[in-house]
């Protein structure tokens, strides 16, 4: 039995709800909910920002990306704090680093590029949330419900639809600086639900040295995995950063139409995550992400030739689907493999989907200022959907022999 079977302490064929503890998949829910609205949301807010402090196209690129890459590279950390410390705790300072950053830049003022970069790095915070909330949730469930407990813990992906429908409004209303200092007020309400809700699982690991954490990456399915989730999580938050440029810059919408696009197009991707971890439950995750990534690859080379508003929604609508499935597999894949590291792991996976939303969504900055045009953006991360699709056909069978078969789970 997996130590996630023992935390739970149900028979393995119990069933979901009573298998674990439900508030704090609740509370894993809405801290994760909550973290990636304020992670995104200078993405709905740069074409406000960009007519502010006139950015340019890679500017406007590299300030919806270093949240990204700061949340990326922080997952490491929460990874670590979270196997040390415990899930609940780690999130708690997390959170508070990040109101407390958001109420000063708030009150303060961003009134540079320099300035939007250093919010950038603080709302990191709030991605490498990523790495807290579903271990905190993950560890009360038992290897058969893995997928559906971190897919709907996952699904807190949906707070960037938060951050697409109300920031652009809001800064019309009241000026996107004080968007910064209105998110807080969400962010405190469930903190202090939090609070109450979260509790710890009683099958944490015990406290390893520090090198010890980093067995994992000795190993090629580590590798693998973390290339994977590269893409499918990259893709996702990537395009949620950016896309309101996209469509500001492409079709000339208002801010608040690109940010109404943009939730339609993230919704879609947050709402099938759990599906994506029930899918991967029932067919296995190997052949889910198969399926993702054909779908994605198609759906991004497509983008370019789209010349309607229509045509470019609908195809990034079919790639979210994709992506935010192929999120809840990937997540299904990494507790059988590393259920005794499911911390750390977490915060590797999740450090390398940062990494990967930096590149796209930087990539697609680049792209138009230097060319003119999206396009090379959009087919370079299609291709690297198609490495992935290639490299998963190279070691499914190899998984399935060794460690899918020791685990009894269909992978």
């Amino acid at each position: 039995m997996t130590t996630a079977s023992a935390g739970a302490g149900a028979a393995p064929k119990s069933s979901f709800w009573a298998s674990g503890h439900w508030p704090t998949l609740v509370a894993a829910f809405l801290y994760f909910d909550l973290a990636f609205m304020v992670w995104v949301i200078l993405g709905p807010l740069a074409p406000a920002i960009s007519a502010d402090l006139g950015l340019t196209p890679a500017q406007k690129g590299l300030m919806v990306a270093v949240p990204t890459l700061a949340g990326a590279l922080l997952r490491v950390v929460n990874g670590l704090l979270v196997d040390r410390i415990g899930p609940k705790r780690a999130g708690a300072i997390s959170q508070v680093i990040v109101i407390a950053g958001l109420f000063t830049a708030w009150l303060m003022g961003v009134t540079s590029f320099t300035g939007t970069l250093a919010l950038g790095v603080v709302l990191g915070f709030a991605g490498a949330s990523f790495a807290i909330a579903l271990p905190l949730a993950s560890r009360w469930y038992p290897p058969e419900h893995q997928g559906k407990a971190m897919g709907l813990a996952g699904m807190g992906n949906s707070g960037t639809v938060l951050a697409a429908l109300f920031a652009p409004g809001l800064a019309v209303m009241f000026g996107w600086n004080a968007v910064l200092g209105l998110a807080c007020i969400p962010l405190a309400i469930v903190f202090f639900l939090y609070s109450f809700m979260a509790k710890d699982a009683p099958n944490a690991p015990a406290p390893k040295k520090l090198v010890d954490y980093f067995q994992p990456l000795k190993t090629a399915d580590a590798w693998w995995l973390m290339a994977f989730y590269s893409v499918t999580f990259g893709g996702f938050v990537g395009l949620a950063a950016s896309l309101p440029i996209y469509f500001t810059d492409q079709f000339h919408l208002s801010p608040v139409m690109a940010g109404y696009c943009t939730a339609a197009c993230v919704f879609a991707g947050s709402l099938v995550r759990p599906m994506g971890g029930a899918l991967a439950d029932r067919i296995g995750g190997v052949k889910a992400l198969m399926m993702v990534f054909v779908v994605a690859a198609l759906a991004l080379a497509g983008v370019p030739q789209a010349d309607t508003l229509a045509a470019a929604l609908g195809l990034f609508v079919i790639a979210m689907l994709a992506l935010g499935t192929g999120n809840g597999s990937v997540f299904q894949l990494v507790p059988q493999r590393f259920s005794a590291e499911i911390g750390v792991m977490t915060g590797l996976v999740g450090m390398a989907g940062g990494i990967g939303g930096f590149y796209l969504a930087s990539s697609l900055g680049f792209a138009k200022q230097w060319s003119g045009s999206f396009a090379p953006g959009f087919y370079i991360f299609a291709g690297l959907a198609v490495a992935a699709l290639i490299a998963l056909m190279f070691v499914k069978n190899q998984w399935r022999a060794t460690w899918g078969a020791a685990e009894g789970v269909r992978i």
